[in-house]
């Protein structure tokens, strides 16, 4: 995201128009930066350390940062860890994928809600769908959910999204913890992987955004009010290809299939 910052003014003169973050806000919402975030936005947040050394793990609980813990690079992968050892082996893992520094961050228990919306550059939070995740994979992404009507999620995306002034698509990962606070785990600069659920509740973002794109002002916006209620699945499907249509794939990335008669064949 930020080559295509950089890339903005030039790959606007030919025609080609993006709604992106300032390279200043995209920093600003970096995991290890979202304490100071939240303090400016007044919302809750676990606090989160920068490690360069895994020896850390051996006296964490003595300096107050008692396990579980949650272990993560800046970039991307989680992981919760229950004791030194594990730690280790994780950071680690991390290490290896995505190099330094590996971020260590307090464990909130609670239930996982997220808000997607867009932002116009000027604070305005525009479109906002809000979910309850109800399945989730081992990294943590939501396989089934519920859109939700959260009056305090939507608050807390009001305050982000001002205190950012955020330009273009966004995500919100928060956790209402056992005392019923909502905590902001992570901010993702995109739409999150469930965002055709903002189709199915009558709010299209991706349509909208490439309206603003278009030069549409947000009032213009053909946004309905959310369903809460209306939920998703994902599923997995299997497909019968043939030798030649996967070495078609692995070379173009695509695979052009001739559609055959129908069949009454069993």
């Amino acid at each position: 995201l930020a080559n295509f910052i950089a890339a903005e003014d030039q790959l606007r003169r030919r025609g080609i128009r993006l709604l992106l973050p300032q390279r200043a806000q995209l920093r600003r919402r970096d995991k290890d930066r979202l304490p100071a975030l939240c303090a400016d936005a007044g919302v809750a947040t676990p606090a989160v350390r920068r490690l360069a050394d895994e020896r850390f793990f051996d006296h964490c609980e003595a300096d107050g940062w008692n396990f579980p813990l949650v272990i993560k690079s800046v970039f991307y992968d989680a992981w919760i860890v229950h004791s030194a050892p594990e730690a280790r082996q994780r950071y680690r893992q991390i290490a290896a994928a995505w190099g330094y520094p590996v971020l260590v961050q307090k464990y909130v228990h609670g239930d996982e809600v997220n808000l997607t919306a867009l932002g116009d550059g000027s604070g305005a939070m525009i479109g906002e769908v809000m979910i309850r995740k109800q399945a989730v994979t081992d990294k943590g992404k939501a396989w089934a959910g519920v859109a939700i009507d959260d009056p305090e999620l939507q608050e807390a995306g009001r305050r982000l999204f001002d205190t950012l002034k955020w330009r273009g698509p966004l995500e919100l990962e928060m956790l209402r913890d056992a005392a019923g606070t909502l905590q902001l785990i992570e901010i993702n600069p995109r739409f999150p992987a469930w965002i055709f659920l903002s189709h199915g509740v009558g709010r299209n973002l991706p349509a909208a955004l490439l309206a603003l794109m278009n030069g549409a002002r947000p009032e213009q916006l053909d946004l309905a009010p959310p369903r809460p209620g209306t939920g998703f699945i994902r599923h997995a499907q299997e497909t019968i290809v043939s030798l030649d249509e996967i070495a078609t794939l692995t070379a173009s990335g695509s695979t052009l299939r001739p559609c055959a008669p129908a069949s009454l064949a069993a």
